[in-house]
Protein backbone atom coordinates (compact mmCIF):
# COMPACT_ATOMS: atom_id res chain seq x y z
CA UNK A 1 0.00 0.00 0.00
CA UNK A 2 1.46 3.16 -0.97
CA UNK A 3 -0.90 5.70 0.17
CA UNK A 4 -3.62 5.91 2.88
CA UNK A 5 -5.61 8.65 4.47
CA UNK A 6 -5.77 8.98 7.82
CA UNK A 7 -6.16 12.87 9.79
CA UNK A 8 -4.01 15.38 10.31
CA UNK A 9 -4.83 16.53 14.03
CA UNK A 10 -6.95 16.38 17.50
CA UNK A 11 -10.26 17.67 16.94
CA UNK A 12 -12.85 17.91 19.81
CA UNK A 13 -16.85 19.29 18.49
CA UNK A 14 -19.57 19.72 20.54
CA UNK A 15 -23.39 18.66 19.02
CA UNK A 16 -26.86 19.34 21.02
CA UNK A 17 -29.67 17.33 20.42
CA UNK A 18 -33.16 16.95 22.77
CA UNK A 19 -30.71 18.71 25.22
CA UNK A 20 -28.04 15.26 24.84
CA UNK A 21 -24.73 16.51 24.85
CA UNK A 22 -22.55 14.70 22.20
CA UNK A 23 -19.04 15.88 22.18
CA UNK A 24 -16.58 13.75 19.52
CA UNK A 25 -12.67 13.82 19.81
CA UNK A 26 -10.22 12.24 16.92
CA UNK A 27 -7.07 11.69 16.36
CA UNK A 28 -4.74 9.95 14.64
CA UNK A 29 -2.84 6.96 16.02
CA UNK A 30 -0.26 4.72 14.70
CA UNK A 31 -1.37 1.66 17.16
CA UNK A 32 -3.67 0.08 18.99
CA UNK A 33 -2.05 0.67 21.99
CA UNK A 34 -2.01 4.33 21.41
CA UNK A 35 -6.07 4.39 20.50
CA UNK A 36 -6.77 2.66 23.53
CA UNK A 37 -4.61 4.87 25.27
CA UNK A 38 -6.61 8.01 23.90
CA UNK A 39 -9.97 6.51 24.65
CA UNK A 40 -8.80 6.22 28.09
CA UNK A 41 -7.77 9.48 28.10
CA UNK A 42 -11.54 10.84 27.17
CA UNK A 43 -13.22 8.55 29.98
CA UNK A 44 -11.04 9.95 32.40
CA UNK A 45 -11.69 13.20 31.20
CA UNK A 46 -15.95 12.63 31.28
CA UNK A 47 -15.79 10.40 34.22
CA UNK A 48 -19.29 11.49 34.88
CA UNK A 49 -20.71 11.02 31.64
CA UNK A 50 -23.66 8.82 30.78
CA UNK A 51 -21.38 7.14 27.60
CA UNK A 52 -18.08 7.18 25.82
CA UNK A 53 -18.90 5.48 22.56
CA UNK A 54 -15.96 4.87 20.45
CA UNK A 55 -14.23 3.31 17.51
CA UNK A 56 -10.83 3.28 15.88
CA UNK A 57 -9.15 1.29 12.79
CA UNK A 58 -5.23 0.76 12.47
CA UNK A 59 -2.80 0.00 9.60
CA UNK A 60 -0.40 -2.30 11.19
CA UNK A 61 -1.90 -5.03 11.38
CA UNK A 62 -5.10 -4.26 9.43
CA UNK A 63 -7.47 -3.86 12.12
CA UNK A 64 -10.60 -1.98 13.52
CA UNK A 65 -12.76 -2.09 16.74
CA UNK A 66 -15.65 -0.27 18.25
CA UNK A 67 -17.90 -0.48 21.52
CA UNK A 68 -21.61 0.82 22.23
CA UNK A 69 -20.55 1.87 26.15
CA UNK A 70 -23.67 0.38 26.99
CA UNK A 71 -25.86 1.68 24.43
CA UNK A 72 -28.51 -0.05 22.56
CA UNK A 73 -26.62 -2.37 20.30
CA UNK A 74 -25.83 -1.20 16.75
CA UNK A 75 -26.61 2.68 17.72
CA UNK A 76 -23.43 4.44 18.56
CA UNK A 77 -20.13 2.67 18.36
CA UNK A 78 -21.06 1.00 14.48
CA UNK A 79 -22.32 4.40 12.92
CA UNK A 80 -19.21 5.86 14.54
CA UNK A 81 -17.08 2.98 12.84
CA UNK A 82 -18.90 3.53 9.57
CA UNK A 83 -17.72 7.35 9.28
CA UNK A 84 -14.32 6.12 9.46
CA UNK A 85 -14.60 3.73 7.16
CA UNK A 86 -17.02 5.86 4.28
CA UNK A 87 -14.09 8.60 4.54
CA UNK A 88 -11.67 5.12 3.85
CA UNK A 89 -9.79 6.40 7.22
CA UNK A 90 -7.18 4.36 8.97
CA UNK A 91 -4.78 4.73 12.02
CA UNK A 92 -7.23 7.13 14.09
CA UNK A 93 -9.68 6.93 17.01
CA UNK A 94 -13.00 8.42 17.29
CA UNK A 95 -14.50 8.93 20.78
CA UNK A 96 -17.95 10.41 20.92
CA UNK A 97 -18.88 11.21 24.48
CA UNK A 98 -22.84 11.53 25.57
CA UNK A 99 -24.48 13.91 28.67
CA UNK A 100 -27.95 12.20 28.75
CA UNK A 101 -30.58 15.13 28.55
CA UNK A 102 -33.92 13.43 29.45
CA UNK A 103 -35.40 12.96 26.41
CA UNK A 104 -35.05 9.54 25.14
CA UNK A 105 -33.67 9.00 21.26
CA UNK A 106 -34.67 6.61 19.57
CA UNK A 107 -32.61 4.12 17.81
CA UNK A 108 -32.71 6.21 14.60
CA UNK A 109 -31.61 9.53 16.70
CA UNK A 110 -29.22 7.38 18.26
CA UNK A 111 -28.05 6.55 14.90
CA UNK A 112 -27.81 9.82 13.85
CA UNK A 113 -26.29 11.76 16.66
CA UNK A 114 -23.10 9.37 16.74
CA UNK A 115 -22.57 9.06 13.47
CA UNK A 116 -22.90 12.86 13.27
CA UNK A 117 -20.93 13.75 15.99
CA UNK A 118 -17.98 11.69 14.51
CA UNK A 119 -18.22 13.27 11.33
CA UNK A 120 -18.03 16.82 12.87
CA UNK A 121 -14.68 15.89 14.82
CA UNK A 122 -13.38 14.04 11.53
CA UNK A 123 -13.72 17.04 9.39
CA UNK A 124 -12.55 19.34 12.37
CA UNK A 125 -9.27 16.71 12.82
CA UNK A 126 -8.45 17.46 8.67
CA UNK A 127 -8.34 14.07 6.46
CA UNK A 128 -5.08 13.77 4.58
CA UNK A 129 -3.54 11.51 2.33
CA UNK A 130 -0.21 9.97 3.55
CA UNK A 131 1.91 8.66 0.13
CA UNK A 132 5.02 6.77 0.33
CA UNK A 133 8.23 8.58 0.18
CA UNK A 134 11.62 7.70 -0.84
CA UNK A 135 14.23 9.52 0.47
CA UNK A 136 17.38 10.12 -1.52
CA UNK A 137 20.82 12.02 -1.33
CA UNK A 138 22.72 13.19 -4.23
CA UNK A 139 25.98 14.86 -3.96
CA UNK A 140 27.09 16.47 -6.85
CA UNK A 141 30.14 19.07 -7.79
CA UNK A 142 28.90 23.02 -7.43
CA UNK A 143 28.52 23.49 -11.39
CA UNK A 144 25.40 20.46 -11.69
CA UNK A 145 23.83 21.94 -7.86
CA UNK A 146 21.54 24.34 -9.99
CA UNK A 147 20.29 21.66 -12.45
CA UNK A 148 19.69 19.01 -9.38
CA UNK A 149 17.97 22.44 -7.49
CA UNK A 150 15.94 22.58 -10.48
CA UNK A 151 15.02 18.65 -10.85
CA UNK A 152 13.88 17.95 -7.18
CA UNK A 153 10.52 20.33 -7.41
CA UNK A 154 10.13 19.49 -11.03
CA UNK A 155 10.29 15.97 -9.82
CA UNK A 156 7.60 16.37 -6.91
CA UNK A 157 10.57 16.39 -4.11
CA UNK A 158 11.06 18.27 -1.11
CA UNK A 159 14.42 19.14 0.32
CA UNK A 160 15.22 17.82 3.49
CA UNK A 161 18.54 18.75 4.26
CA UNK A 162 21.43 21.14 2.30
CA UNK A 163 25.23 20.32 3.32
CA UNK A 164 27.79 22.66 1.16
CA UNK A 165 31.30 21.22 1.84
CA UNK A 166 33.85 20.20 -1.13
CA UNK A 167 30.93 19.15 -2.90
CA UNK A 168 27.05 19.68 -2.54
CA UNK A 169 24.59 16.86 -0.93
CA UNK A 170 21.10 17.37 -0.65
CA UNK A 171 19.06 14.93 0.96
CA UNK A 172 15.53 15.54 -0.34
CA UNK A 173 12.39 13.05 -0.36
CA UNK A 174 10.03 12.41 -3.14
CA UNK A 175 6.53 9.85 -3.80
CA UNK A 176 8.15 6.66 -4.15
CA UNK A 177 6.74 6.56 -7.56
CA UNK A 178 8.06 8.98 -9.24
CA UNK A 179 11.87 7.92 -8.00
CA UNK A 180 12.77 5.58 -11.35
CA UNK A 181 11.36 8.65 -13.62
CA UNK A 182 13.95 10.97 -11.34
CA UNK A 183 16.44 8.51 -11.42
CA UNK A 184 16.49 8.58 -15.38
CA UNK A 185 16.52 12.52 -15.37
CA UNK A 186 19.18 12.79 -13.09
CA UNK A 187 21.08 10.39 -14.71
CA UNK A 188 20.55 12.03 -18.67
CA UNK A 189 21.03 15.30 -17.32
CA UNK A 190 24.61 14.63 -15.78
CA UNK A 191 25.47 12.07 -18.31
CA UNK A 192 25.62 9.69 -15.99
CA UNK A 193 28.06 11.25 -13.74
CA UNK A 194 25.50 11.78 -10.84
CA UNK A 195 23.60 9.16 -8.95
CA UNK A 196 21.09 9.08 -6.35
CA UNK A 197 21.36 7.30 -3.07
CA UNK A 198 18.29 5.79 -1.17
CA UNK A 199 18.46 6.13 2.53
CA UNK A 200 15.03 5.53 3.71
CA UNK A 201 11.48 5.08 3.01
CA UNK A 202 8.54 6.54 4.92
CA UNK A 203 4.95 7.80 4.72
CA UNK A 204 4.31 11.55 4.50
CA UNK A 205 1.35 13.82 4.16
CA UNK A 206 0.68 15.10 0.73
CA UNK A 207 -2.61 17.45 -0.51
CA UNK A 208 -6.23 15.93 -0.70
Amino acid sequence: MNDYLTLARDSAEEYIVNRSRFIGYAMPVETAEEAVDFINEIRARHRDATHNVYAYAVRRPEYSRYSDDGEPQGTAGMPVLDVIKKNQLTDCCVVVTRYFGGILLGAGGLVRAYSHSASLAVQAAKIIRMSLCAVLRVTCDYGFYGRLSALVPESGGTVEDTDFGAQVSVTFRLPAEREENFRRQLTELSFGKVSADKIAEKFDSVDF
